[in-house]
């Protein structure tokens, strides 16, 4: 396959721990031709998707661990599959990058733009009320106050589009910061924030579980540091592997035939204390961690998986002709 990855500068990557570095070597190991661009290359001339792209070669290696061919610019028709594994925000500049591989023609993006543009990775969750925990999104700070001194115990608030943990708040009755906190997050009321009940089992960590095509691929477990409510891999916390509970096999059958149904084929679902929280779909990580936990790849079975559903792509297109 010619398969095309818009991504955040290659050159940032960390090759130990990066999940599209995962994807590019397993796919160059299968024998795919790879290219890389940013969104900043992607582009529309008429009714068609094009990009400016190069091809692009990689090895774990950390002094020399990828090499760019000549820039060229390329139809995304033109390309088996394109990966859109460009890092959040979803900002103005993401979303519309989403809107111009809507004109990939055949190819497969992974993910389906239109899924990933509807999918907010907060609120989406809710479409699953059964196995969240108590949740408000909302942009009212007296009625979260208000929430909170009738619960009478912690709550979490975070930015419905944050990502990587950043603005996570713990609040608690007791605290003369809550009304800042708010005040700052909501931008005085003009944004909305998630807020939950607190889970005690957040200490011992929150489980990512990756999906593909639907079903769960694997899983770790993230555990905060000592002085942080957040297990984020980036922001320090400890990851180890772990099976998946039979409530959590059941947060997946029910959510996985949703995920497939909106063309979210590659996704990773948090999960604290058996409540789902968060549906992530953008730019998952993990399979590094997996892979080197467990011994078995993520990134080939997400290859193996593309590899089949291009081929049953093209079966379809010659079967319509």
């Amino acid at each position: 396959m010619r398969i095309l990855v818009v991504m955040d500068p290659v050159e940032r990557v960390n090759i130990d721990k990066d999940t599209t570095f995962g994807f590019m070597l397993a796919a160059q190991a299968r024998g795919h031709e790879l290219f890389y661009c940013q969104i900043e290359h992607l582009s529309a001339r008429g009714g068609e998707g094009w990009a400016h792209v190069a091809p692009i070669t990689v090895q774990a290696e950390h002094h020399d661990f990828y090499r760019l061919g000549p820039w060229v610019d390329a139809r995304l028709g033109d390309f088996d599959s394109i990966w859109m594994r460009k890092d959040p925000p979803v900002d103005r500049a993401y979303l519309h990058a989403t809107h111009l591989l809507d004109l990939a023609g055949d190819a497969l993006v992974v993910n389906n733009p239109t899924g990933v543009r509807y999918a907010n990775e907060k609120i989406y969750a809710l479409q699953f009320p059964e196995f969240c925990p108590e949740t408000r999104v909302t942009r009212d700070i007296a009625g979260i106050r208000r929430w909170l001194a009738e619960k009478g115990e912690p709550l979490i608030v975070k930015p419905v589009d944050g990502h990587g943990g950043a603005g996570i708040f713990m609040l608690r009755p007791d605290d003369r910061n809550v009304a800042s906190i708010l005040e700052t997050l909501t931008e005085d009321g003009a944004r909305w924030v998630m807020v939950q009940q607190y889970i005690p089992e957040a200490r011992e960590g929150d489980k990512r579980i990756i999906m593909i095509d639907g079903k769960p691929c694997g899983a770790i477990l993230r555990t905060p540091r000592e002085d942080d409510n957040r297990g984020n891999i980036h922001v320090g916390g400890r990851v180890s592997h772990v099976e998946l509970t039979p409530r959590e096999q059941a947060i997946c059958a029910a959510v996985g035939p949703r995920l497939v149904r909106d063309g979210l084929w590659f996704v990773g679902l948090d999960v604290i204390g058996g409540y789902l929280t968060e549906i992530n779909v953008t730019s998952p990580t993990g399979i590094r961690e997996v892979a080197k936990l467990t011994g078995f790849d993520p990134g080939v079975a997400y290859v193996e998986w593309v590899e089949g559903a291009v081929a049953a792509r093209k079966a379809e297109a010659v079967a319509g002709a």
